[in-house]
């Protein structure tokens, strides 16, 4: 038996330049971070020759090409295995919620099918190759982001060049500098669960058109990796975090709503300098940043919604468990 276990990602800025629609014209930059909220994958031998895949439903099937789960047929194509595996998967999150569930699950996924077939893959390949079957394969219409950000881990300065590389730099940053931007940021829970590629969709025929306010959040990424580096002045950085918001709302309809702008405004009331919501829009959650004096009136001014504890993670998609 193989298990991974892959982080999901908090995004802060530069959203949608990692979308080819930009980054072939000019290049795009976002400054994310893991958390220590994860997608595990289990991969084992199966007693006959069939595939059993679970996940929200159960399949059992001849051969991979009978497999209805799209993600996982494809990884099974890419990896070479088509016959007598049992494949679950269990995450602390719901899909949906804006912390690249699905390209940290296409990592994870992929990370354990090479494991169990007795190959190490990089960070890198992981990555690749996770993009390969969303974007190129599958046809869906995300940006590249998510899958580096789960492939590596930790905090980066995630750069996508108009000859289709990526260059994923760690934000050198000293310890308490990360210890106090974990501290200073909360997350809370709209509720609301919705697929990216519709708003994404959206964004991606609107990437003409907003070219001079995706450079501005491909700017104020490059200029939270510095406040980062610096390790001062660290309030700068909920500052930014609040004009990227502006901008990332601007970018194209879909992405807020008026529940959201209220919670918004609510969190902001409270003493939140900065915040966002996660992911493509539209629902999922809320990531605030707010100074330690003025954590409880944040959370009292959003009882309505859900707090979820969390800490920074450093590391990436890793195999936690190889058995007989």
């Amino acid at each position: 038996m193989i298990i991974s276990r892959t982080p999901f990602r908090i995004s802060f800025a530069g959203g949608g330049t990692d979308l080819a629609a930009f980054y072939r014209e000019e290049k795009g930059a976002v400054t994310s971070s893991t958390i220590d909220k994860y997608v595990y994958i289990t991969v084992n031998k199966r007693f006959d020759s069939t595939l059993r895949i679970s996940y929200s439903k159960t399949e059992i099937v001849d051969n991979a090409d009978q497999v209805q789960h799209r993600i996982v047929r494809e990884a099974l194509r890419l990896t070479g295995l088509k016959q007598g595996l049992e494949i679950t998967s269990i995450a602390d999150l719901p899909a949906g919620t804006g912390m690249g569930s699905s390209s940290a699950f296409t990592v994870g996924l992929l990370n354990a099918l090479h494991a169990y077939a007795g190959r190490h893959t990089s960070a890198a390949q992981l990555a690749e190759e996770a993009c390969r079957i969303e974007i190129d394969i599958l046809g869906e219409p995300i940006g590249k982001q998510d899958q580096y950000a789960s492939a590596y881990g930790g905090l980066n300065h995630i750069e996508f060049n108009p000859d289709g590389t990526v260059y994923v730099n760690p934000v050198i940053s000293r310890r308490e500098t990360r210890e106090e931007l974990g501290l200073n940021l909360m997350l809370f829970y709209t509720g609301v669960t919705r697929s990216a590629s519709s708003v994404l969709v959206k964004q991606k025929e609107d990437t003409t058109a907003k070219l001079a306010v995706l450079r501005e959040m491909r700017d104020i990424s490059d200029r939270m990796a510095e406040v980062f580096q610096a390790g001062r002045r660290l309030h700068e950085f909920g500052e930014l975090l609040h004009e990227a918001w502006l901008l990332k709302r601007s970018v194209t309809s879909g992405i807020s709503n008026p529940d959201i702008d209220r919670w918004y405004e609510a969190a902001r009331e409270g003493g939140a300098l900065g915040g966002k919501l996660l992911g493509a829009g539209g629902g999922g959650f809320l990531l605030f940043f707010v100074e330690r004096q003025n954590r409880r009136a944040v959370a009292e001014r959003l009882a309505d919604l859900r707090e979820l504890p969390f800490r920074l993670e450093p590391e990436g998609s890793k195999i936690i468990y190889v058995g007989g």
